[in-house]
C-alpha cells in the first residue's frame, strides 16, 4: 500500500468557554518540515504537538494551525485605560500643534497601538488539553485517510505504466531478430563495395558475433524485468516505501538507457522512448509517494 504525501484533515472540540479548531494541511517533501501556528495560551504544548505529527505523518511539508472561537461573555480581555489615556492625550497634543480637529479618530488610533489590551494569563486545564490533543488525533487520522485514498490512485497509476513498460520490452523481441539479418546485410555491403577480393566467412562470422555480443541486450531486458517485478512487489507491501520505490525506478531507468544505446534499430528505439515516456510519468507521481 502506498500513500500520498498531500492531505487535509479538520477537526473541532468544544470546551466550556470556548470552541477549538485543528486545521492540518501536508504536501510533498524529502522529509517532515512541521509548520505551526498556535495561540500563545498553547504554545508550550507546541513540542508535543509536533512529536505526535511526526509519529503519524513521517514525511511531508505539513502545516499545522490551532485557533479558538471564545463564547459570548467568556472574553478575558480588558482595555488598559491608562495607556489609551496616555496615547490619546499625546496624539490631542501633536493635532493641536497642525491644527487638527479629529478627536474620534486620534481614539481610534490610539486604541490600535501596542499594549492597550490587557490579557488575563490563562492556565491550560489538563481535562481542556486531553480533549484538545484528542481533537488533534482526529485532524490526523483524518489527513491520514486523505493521503490513503490518494494513495490507492497513485497506486492503480504507477502499477499499470509499470505492466506497460514490460509490455513494450517484450514487443521488442521481433526487432531484435530482425535486426541481427539488417546489421548482417548491411556489413557484407559495405564490404564488398571496398573489396573484389574473396571475403573469409569464417572470419567473418566471427567478428559479427563480436560484433552483435556488443549490441546484445538481453542481459538489459532481464534486468530491467527483474526492477520492474521487484517494484510492483514494494509497492503491494503493507508499508509505503516511496523512497525505495524512487531507488528502483533510477535502476530501471538505467536498464532503458543502456537498451536505447545498444539497440542501433530505429524500431527499438520507438519503444525506448515509449518506456523512458512511462517512466518519466511515473516519476512525477513518485515525488508525491510517502
Amino acid at each position: 500500500m502506498i500513500k500520498s504525501m498531500t492531505g487535509f484533515g479538520k477537526a473541532e472540540c468544544e470546551l466550556k468557554d470556548r470552541k477549538i479548531i485543528i486545521e492540518i494541511k501536508s504536501l510533498n517533501s524529502k522529509n517532515l518540515d512541521i509548520y505551526t501556528k498556535i495561540p500563545g495560551i498553547y504554545r508550550e504544548k507546541e513540542l508535543g504537538i509536533r512529536n505526535t505529527i511526526s509519529k503519524v505523518l513521517l514525511r511531508g511539508k505539513v502545516e499545522f494551525v490551532l485557533y479558538y472561537e471564545i463564547a459570548e461573555g467568556n472574553k478575558a480581555t480588558s482595555i488598559n485605560q491608562d495607556v489609551v489615556k496616555n496615547y490619546y492625550t499625546q496624539l490631542k497634543n501633536i493635532a493641536s500643534d497642525l491644527n487638527i480637529e479629529t478627536s474620534e479618530q486620534l481614539l481610534q488610533i490610539a486604541t490600535r497601538l501596542p499594549d492597550t489590551l490587557n490579557t488575563e494569563r490563562e492556565e491550560i486545564d489538563k481535562n481542556d488539553w486531553a480533549k484538545i490533543n484528542e481533537t488533534v488525533l482526529d485532524a490526523l487520522n483524518q489527513l491520514d485517510n486523505f493521503r490513503i485514498q490518494e494513495g490507492e490512485f497513485l497506486h492503480k497509476d504507477i502499477e499499470q505504466r509499470i505492466k506497460t513498460i514490460n509490455q513494450y520490452k517484450e514487443e521488442i523481441t521481433p526487432f531484435e531478430i530482425n535486426r541481427t539479418e539488417k546489421i548482417r546485410t548491411k556489413l557484407n555491403e559495405s564490404l564488398s563495395s571496398l573489396s573484389d577480393q574473396e571475403i573469409d566467412k569464417n572470419r567473418f562470422e566471427q567478428e559479427l558475433i563480436y560484433y552483435l555480443e556488443k549490441l546484445d541486450i538481453t542481459e538489459e531486458k532481464v534486468r530491467l524485468t527483474n526492477h520492474c517485478n521487484y517494484f510492483t512487489e514494494m509497492i503491494n507491501e503493507p508499508e509505503s516505501n516511496g523512497k525505495k520505490l524512487g531507488f528502483i525506478s533510477q535502476e530501471i531507468g538505467r536498464e532503458i538507457n543502456t537498451i536505447g544505446s545498444k539497440a542501433n534499430d530505429s524500431d527499438i528505439q520507438k519503444f525506448v522512448i515509449l518506456m523512458k515516456d512511462e517512466l518519466e510519468k511515473i516519476k512525477e507521481q513518485m515525488l508525491n509517494i510517502l
